[in-house]
């Protein structure tokens, strides 16, 4: 009887709390949600995150507050949201690094994939692989016949280690057999202000930084590290079409919640923020930045996510990285 009473209680104290996370969605968003950042404010990722809060501001009367926490490679904002309360109120913009520096850090204070609920992919950006007018390459593979005549003697600035430029650069040696000797910037302005001066002979650059340079002739780019041509720029070939099958580097935005947020709350984010992207402003603003507005389910980014952390823990061991 007594067993019989507490199979009771138990099942009247869970259904109660289902109630409860159920009604709790349904009147989301209650208060203000605090959208965290791990990259420097005014950057891309700045942008991307308050195109998204801006719009959902307008559409829920309640503000999105970014929060920005830089440092680490972006595990600082990482760690904040995976001990947060799991109720929608605090959100993580993940980007690129999210899926490398599992690889490149012995120890992190949380984990990538399980401390965390997929909302989606919101933004892919576009890079450009840039060189000085000095080398004698106009396509990526007389890069690489140069590169491999004057092994280590191809500078490749990148915006940090273990940043998707320095990233897209050990794939290219992997890829294309060759060598480069790698000299890392603290972001990508100081890289492209040095490419252009000729103190480093390549870049992986970001579209919009690059291409007025490339316009002006004081740079040459070779090819987009997308899987398809980007829209502003039709003429210049993938990485992929000069002839390295595969080969695609996206810096790329989404939007995360700590593990166990409710369902209906996941979904009702997904779907604002969906609706959002569809929406003139907020397409063209990211396209100032040199990102493509991307949709999909929770499902689709979580995959995204490992397909992501399947290509590069490969590289990180191949090149021997390590950030720590």
């Amino acid at each position: 009887m007594q067993k019989h009473l507490n199979r009771n209680f138990i099942a009247m104290v869970i259904g109660f709390f289902g109630v409860a996370i159920a009604a709790s969605a349904q009147q989301y968003p209650s208060k203000p949600i605090r959208l965290v950042v791990g990259f420097a404010a005014g950057g891309p990722s700045d942008v991307a995150a308050r195109t998204i809060g801006q719009k959902l501001t307008e559409k829920w009367g309640q503000q999105v507050i970014i929060d920005i926490r830089a440092g680490a490679g972006g595990n600082i904002a990482t760690e904040i949201v995976a001990k947060a309360p799991a109720d929608g109120y605090t959100l993580l913009e993940p980007a690129f690094a999210h899926a490398v520096n599992p690889f490149l850090y012995s120890k992190l204070p949380f984990d990538a994939v399980k401390d965390f609920a997929p909302v989606l992919l919101f933004a892919s950006i576009a890079n450009v692989l840039a060189v000085h007018p000095s080398i004698p390459a106009r396509s990526v593979n007389e890069l690489i016949a140069f590169a491999k005549a004057h092994p280590g003697q191809l500078t490749a600035g990148s915006s940090g280690n273990g940043t998707a430029s320095h990233l897209a650069i050990e794939l290219l040696n992997m890829m294309g057999g060759i060598k480069t000797t790698h000299i890392p910037y603290k972001g990508l302005a100081p890289a492209h202000t040095d490419l252009m001066g000729g103190q480093i002979m390549m870049l992986f650059d970001g579209i919009v930084t690059g291409m007025p340079a490339v316009k002006a002739g004081r740079l040459r780019a070779l090819a987009v590290t997308t899987a398809k041509r980007w829209q502003g720029t039709p003429d210049i070939p993938t990485m992929a079409e000069s002839g390295l099958a595969g080969f695609e580097v996206n810096s790329w935005y989404g939007l995360l919640a700590p593990t166990g947020t409710p369902r209906e709350i996941i979904t009702r984010l997904n779907s604002e923020v969906g609706r959002a992207l569809r929406e003139p402003d907020a397409r063209e603003r990211l396209y100032s930045i040199g990102a493509e507005p991307m949709n999909g389910t929770p499902e689709e980014f979580a995959a995204y996510i490992q397909a992501e952390m399947a290509k590069w823990s490969k590289v990180v061991k191949t090149a021997n990285l390590r950030a720590d």
